[in-house]
């Protein structure tokens, strides 16, 4: 019987969640749905020296605007709460100590500043310390000390660890959905920490495999930076005897800066601007970071752009709805080697999106823009504005710079369309234009451009002439869609208050 898929996304709460760990979470819930499988949130902070306040919301709320939806786990619950594994923390130490009474991981009591010493000390001998098979004897551990002063040693309250007691020369073979088949010599792998006392917590490779175990995961989906942990968690597998419902492993190519040359990070997107989160981001410091949300993009178009980022769907096709990703979407196709990231490229896919939207669609999104700069208009309006701009609109920040001027009419006027439109006879055929466009009752688009195109050819007018400087009067700087598009959207009486304004306001040049 084929096991159901289960696939968990377990970020720790120590800052933003950056676009690597949402596509992350993209790709378990890809292959989750794909599969009618079940989606998991699980919260890991454990290291409480990096948790950070709020950090866990801002999750949870990216998550929610990505259309990530969570089937189980923190904010939703399930069989296997609780999800957080600060609130598990009573589960651990029962499975580290079963790791040491089958000798799977033994005791130590080294300090830091034992430890530190020793590191000081290999430096100088040109070596870098490691804590493995070659050591762990001649330490303080449970290995060398007996049980009788390893039990007085706990008992007195001196701070220990269990660390993993790693074999020696094992060859670990283990097998990625991404990367195939790899081996690793087990004595090139030092023995890391499971469980520390200070704070009676595990670390992350315990509470993982446990974790993962208890919440019967049965694919494990995550970047490549845990790639080496993965001979240890074959081995964990082991020693627990759980090798029958360890998960399939995959792991994910890093996220390139856009020159390429190793991973994106914050420091990239400031000195380039451009986010590296999704969503806006104040730290309890009151650090900030700018998000895909609050530039100006569509969530579905930013998890287009992020699903393309280490996955070929093998066709030519770029732009995918939730639905077409989880339909085409396949381990097998993600790729061994780090996606560059694309700045451009992300705004391109916005502009997709944006061309696509309906002018119902568009108002929805933009009356909130329109309310913020006190304009307050219909649905219609909105959505009609944005309508007629969008084709060369990016992100919907963008919209209000290109639309404004059909809402507020210009008293000031774009310098070098002023300079170059409003002198000579230019002042006088405006004067004309306003006649033209007084005398007309139905001021339709299509009857508007008849009726002034029919008089600017009678007269023998530059076309560019009369329009340029119809444009000044009526946008104030030379941008905007068609004349006669604008002229129909601000009705007549208000193309002749601006031309108005215009003539008895600003003094043609000489």
């Amino acid at each position: 019987m084929e096991r159901a898929v289960r696939v968990r996304f377990a970020p720790s709460p120590t800052g933003p969640l950056h676009i690597g760990g949402v596509r992350t979470a993209l790709y378990n819930y890809l292959f989750a749905r794909q599969h009618g499988g079940k989606m998991i949130l699980r919260i890991e902070d454990t290291d409480s020296q990096r948790f950070v306040e709020g950090a866990e919301q801002y999750i949870t709320d990216s998550l929610r605007w990505c259309g990530i939806e969570i089937d189980e786990g923190v904010g939703v619950g399930g069989p296997h709460a609780p999800y957080r594994q600060s609130e598990r923390r009573d589960i651990y130490l029962k499975y580290a100590l079963q790791l040491v009474e089958s000798g799977w991981a033994y005791y130590a009591f080294d300090t830091a500043e034992e430890l530190n010493a020793l590191r000081t000390e290999g430096e100088k001998e040109g070596h870098i310390f490691a804590y493995d098979h070659t050591v762990r004897e001649k330490l303080a551990t449970s290995l060398r000390l007996s049980p009788e002063e390893v039990r007085e040693r706990i008992d007195r309250g001196d701070q220990w660890v269990i660390r993993f007691k790693m074999p020696v020369g094992r060859i670990v073979k283990m097998d990625d959905l991404i990367r195939g088949h790899v081996e690793v010599d087990s004595s090139t792998l030092d023995d890391k920490v499971l469980y520390k006392s200070a704070d009676a917590l595990p670390t992350y490779h315990l509470a993982n495999i446990v974790d993962d175990h208890l919440m019967e995961i049965s694919h494990v989906i995550r970047g490549e930076e845990w790639l080496p942990s993965l001979p240890l968690h074959y081995l964990l597998y082991e020693a627990f005897g759980w090798q029958d419902t360890q998960p399939r492993f995959a792991h994910l190519p890093l996220l390139l800066k856009p020159t390429g040359g190793g991973k994106l990070s914050k420091r990239d997107g400031d000195k380039m601007g451009f986010p590296v989160f999704p969503l806006f981001w104040q730290s309890p410091a009151g650090d900030t970071a700018h998000g895909y949300c609050e530039d100006g993009y569509f969530p579905e178009a930013f998890i287009n752009m992020l699903a393309l980022l280490g996955w070929n769907p093998g066709t030519e096709q770029e732009i995918f709805s939730m639905q077409e990703l989880i339909d085409s979407f396949s381990l097998e196709r993600v790729s061994k080697a780090g996606a560059r990231f694309q700045p451009d490229k992300a705004k391109w896919f916005n502009a997709q999106y944006m061309h696509h939207k309906t002018d119902a669609e568009l108002a929805e999104i933009y009356q909130p823009i329109l309310k913020a700069h006190g304009i307050e208009v219909s649905d219609e309006l909105a959505g009609k504005a944005a309508g007629i701009m969008k084709e060369r609109a990016q992100l919907i920040t963008d919209l209000w710079d290109l639309t404004s001027f059909f809402f507020i009419a210009p008293t000031e006027y774009e310098a070098k369309q002023q300079k170059k439109y409003w002198k000579g006879d230019n002042p006088r055929i405006l004067r004309e234009v306003r006649e033209v466009l007084a005398s007309i009752d139905d001021f339709s688009l299509e009857n508007t451009e008849r009726i002034v195109h029919a008089w600017i050819e009678e007269k023998g007018y530059g076309m560019g002439q009369v329009m340029n400087t119809l444009r000044l009067a009526l946008v104030g700087a030379g941008k905007g869609p068609g004349m006669y598009d604008i002229t129909a959207f601000i009705g007549k009486e208000e193309c002749l208050r601006r031309i108005d304004y215009l003539l008895e306001h600003v003094t043609p040049a000489e």
